[in-house]
């Protein structure tokens, strides 16, 4: 069973979210903005993040950075799920270090499998 921390301004967006991770076997804990999400990340280091991308006080893209960058987070695979979905979006998100972009909306298959993929330790096509 994996930690996975999911990080959005949407309360039906972190409770459906929240639901697929907890079917799949997982632990799964909130942010409600990007400010938050690294804060709960140098705290709880989970073993995945799922990041919106849209959100107030810190942007998606902003915290990935700052997990990506900080020693105690450097480690932790960030997934950014997100209802942007043009070419620059996804470039300038994994310039940031995401590992993976995920466009809302998606299927549960569809985030099962890139959690899988992470959780699993392969790094799966995105």
């Amino acid at each position: 069973m994996a930690r996975i921390l999911i990080v959005d301004d949407s309360p039906s967006q972190l409770m459906g979210i929240r639901r697929i991770v907890e079917k799949l076997g997982h632990e799964a804990f909130t942010a409600e903005d990007g400010a938050e999400g690294v804060e709960v990340a140098k705290r709880e280091v989970p073993d995945l993040i799922l990041m919106d991308v849209v959100m107030p006080n810190l942007n998606g893209f902003q915290a990935t950075r700052a997990i990506t960058r900080e020693p105690t987070t450097k480690h932790i695979p960030v997934i950014l799920v997100t209802t942007k979905d043009q070419d620059t979006d996804r470039v300038w998100g994994m310039r940031q270090g995401a590992k993976a972009y995920l466009t809302k909306p998606f299927s549960e298959s569809e985030l099962a499998e890139v959690i899988s993929g992470y959780i699993a330790g392969a790094e799966p096509a995105a």
